[in-house]
């Protein structure tokens, strides 16, 4: 995963009301923190964030700019508005080159299963631990072919060069089941549609 340049600049208000502010003017609330430091308040320019997150993932590293220096960090937790979807907050994780984390990364399925199968992925995430400078992007997983009765766990998965497993390795990732035939589907349309008996007595 690529670093990130972005400048940020260090507030002095906090409280909802000072949220607010830094938000109508076009920034985003930020905490940084780690490596026993006392957070640092920051505000974070919020079309340069949001392009970083739909470019780079949550887990993007950023190299901060913040009075004169900079900071290393770990996109840890974003907080969006439920309705609105806009980012209300951001909390950064403060590391070092050569420093190892862990991170969620996605689990994209590829490839398409034998024929009369049905796949139901359990988890869409798992826990890797990265070099902070080189966090995958995702972990592919092929089903190309699968057939049913196959599950496929956490352990099973061929990690990027550099990563290790943080999740269970009997997580179940992905369960290849019989499809149901279409028999089997009207009976269940028609328990579903079927009155409920009610006690006459």
């Amino acid at each position: 995963m690529s670093e990130v340049r972005l400048a940020a600049e260090q507030r002095t208000e906090f409280g909802k009301g000072a949220a607010r502010r830094t938000r109508r003017a076009g920034k985003i609330p930020a905490v940084l923190y780690g490596h026993g430091s006392d957070p640092k308040h920051l505000a974070l320019p919020a079309l340069e964030f949001a392009r970083v997150v739909r470019e780079h993932g949550q887990n993007a590293v950023l190299t901060l700019a913040i009075e004169g220096g900079s900071e290393l960090a770990l996109t840890k937790t974003v907080t969006t508005h439920p309705i609105k979807n806009y980012i209300e907050h951001v909390d950064l994780l403060l590391v070092q080159r050569g420093e190892k984390v862990t991170v969620d990364i996605p689990v994209v399925i590829t490839g398409e299963p034998a024929s009369g199968t049905l796949v139901t992925q359990d988890a869409t995430t798992i826990s890797v631990e990265a070099d902070a400078l080189n966090i995958p992007e995702q972990v592919e997983l092929s089903i190309e072919g699968k057939e049913a009765g196959t599950q496929i766990h956490a352990g099973d998965l061929e990690l990027p060069a550099g990563s290790t497993l943080a999740t269970d390795a009997e997580a179940l990732i992905v369960a290849v089941n019989e499809a149901p035939s279409a028999s089997q589907l009207e009976g269940d349309e028609a328990a579903a549609e079927a009155p409920e008996a009610t006690d006459e007595s």
